[in-house]
């Protein structure tokens, strides 16, 4: 994912392309930036997210959007208000806007995608 690609009407984009960024808040945590609400009239944007090993994306709120994340790849654990889950490829978890969540990556680290409905950037 990655290093996959990006179609939208008038251009290509690869994802190879963006780079990574240390998150503001949370320590070994990572997001690349693959689409923006510049590019869908703020409606839609999707982000890599990585977690380091044992990393901890701790507790926040998305007052504003609804969230689906995507397990791309590792394994650990996604809380969801109380509710604990495991994480792992192939696994989806969506929040609803203005409820407290949290990841956990577990001993290989974890990468999902997650999507924010109306854009978060």
């Amino acid at each position: 994912m990655a290093n996959g690609s990006i179609t939208y009407v008038e251009r290509d984009d690869q994802a190879g392309k963006f780079q990574w960024n240390v998150h503001p808040k949370f320590k070994g945590v990572y997001l690349k930036h693959l689409i923006r609400g510049t590019d869908t009239e703020g409606q839609l944007s999707c982000h890599l997210v990585r977690l380091d090993p044992e990393s901890v994306l701790e507790h926040h709120i998305h007052e504003d959007q609804w969230e689906l994340h995507e397990v791309i790849e590792g394994e650990g654990s996604f809380v969801l208000g109380t509710k604990m889950t495991p994480y792992y490829p192939g696994r989806m978890g969506i929040i609803p806007k203005g409820t407290s969540h949290k990841v956990v990556a577990g001993k290989v680290g974890l990468v999902l995608l997650a999507k924010f409905f109306p854009a978060l950037l």
